[in-house]
This record gives structure tokens, C-alpha cells and sequence, in this order.
């Protein structure tokens, strides 16, 4: 039987040591998997500024994770929709002139499973304009900063990807025919993970 490399327990937030100076932008922070994220990285120390659709929502995060963590957290708030290119642009804009350096962005926001085929503002498919084009964008406005700071890009994958028609339809990325909300999902979210090896081959040939 394999045995797991961080001991019986596996892996957990304990294991992370202080974060002082260190800023990590995250996305989709009000709920679920961001919103934990957010909170173990300002429980060490770190500086968090969030990303989120939803100003309203943003602003209750912060003050319940003050509530939890104390008022001393560095933590502050975008509005980005990740479905809206003007959005994700114009979020982008702001947080480079808002942060000094980024260590790690925390690709976490996403759309699932939409019962029926909607599209974008931008006239995509909307998991595929949230989840792939959006995330991207953000990414290479961002990747800049993130490379002289030497930090570093988490995209938040789903075994999803891997439930569906496991392919691309180049010949019909909107799904103007056959639209079923799992296979969109899982196009999205394969695009999501081979956008990511991508950007990793290039890296590594540039070393």
C-alpha cells in the first residue's frame, strides 16, 4: 500500500508556515473552496486581495473573516466577472495598481453544470468564457507582475474534465448544437488544465 508523503493525516493547512509579506490574489473568495483559502493564507500572515463578482458579497467576506481572524488581516477586494472580458480587463487594471508584487494567484472562481446554453456578454459559451477565456485573460494581464515577482499561477482543476466528451469542439465551442451542461463544463475545464501544461512547457524552455 502507498503510503501518503505527509504522513497519516495527509496534508493540511498546519503544515503552512508564516506568510508575512507575502500577497496572494484569489478569486471567487466569497464561499466554498476560495473563501477557505483566503481565510488559512490571512491566518498566516498574508496579505489577501480577493476578486470577486459581487461587491456586496466581497464586503461581507471581509468583515466575517475579520470577525473570525481578527481586525489586524491585510485583506481587500476587487470586483472582477470572470464571464466579462470589459470586467476582467478593467479588475486586472485595478489590482496592478493597487498590489506591489503578487506571489501566487489563486485561480479558484468557476461556473458549473448551467441547465440551459447561455452566452456572454462576449458571445461565448458561458462555462467556457468563465472558466477558460476569462481565467486566461486574467492570467496574461497579470503575468507580468507575477514573473518579476516570482510567483506563481494555481488554476483550480475539477476531475470534471475528464467526465465528459474528454475533447475540444474547435468546430463548435459555443455549442450551438448537442448543448448538454456536463460536457460544456468538462470542455471548460479540460481548456482550464491544457491552457495550464501550456504555460508550463513554455516556462520550463525558457529556463
Amino acid at each position: 500500500m502507498e503510503t501518503n508523503q505527509f504522513g497519516e493525516k495527509g496534508w493540511t493547512p498546519d503544515r503552512i508556515e508564516n506568510l508575512n509579506g507575502k500577497l496572494f490574489v484569489v478569486t471567487g473568495t466569497t464561499s466554498g473552496t476560495g473563501f477557505e483559502a483566503a481565510k488559512i493564507l490571512l491566518s498566516k500572515g498574508a496579505t489577501v486581495e480577493m476578486l470577486n463578482r459581487n461587491p456586496k458579497k466581497a464586503e461581507e467576506t471581509i468583515k466575517k473573516l475579520k470577525k473570525e481572524l481578527g481586525t489586524n488581516i491585510d485583506v481587500s477586494s476587487t470586483e472582477l466577472d470572470l464571464s466579462s472580458q470589459a470586467s476582467v480587463k478593467k479588475g486586472a487594471e485595478e489590482v496592478l495598481k493597487k498590489v506591489p508584487k503578487i506571489d501566487a494567484l489563486l485561480c479558484n472562481a468557476a461556473i458549473a453544470q448551467v441547465p440551459s446554453r447561455v452566452l456572454t456578454v462576449d458571445g461565448w459559451e458561458s462555462q467556457m468564457g468563465t472558466n477558460y477565456f476569462g481565467n486566461f485573460t486574467l492570467q496574461a494581464l497579470l503575468f507580468p507582475l507575477i514573473e518579476k515577482s516570482k510567483g506563481r499561477i494555481v488554476s483550480v482543476g475539477s476531475m470534471g474534465y475528464d467526465m465528459g466528451i474528454k475533447t475540444i469542439k474547435f468546430d463548435d465551442l459555443n455549442w450551438d448544437k448537442e448543448y448538454t451542461p456536463n460536457n460544456a463544463y468538462s470542455q471548460s475545464k479540460l481548456a482550464q488544465i491544457m491552457s495550464m501544461y501550456e504555460l508550463q512547457d513554455k516556462l520550463e524552455k525558457q529556463m
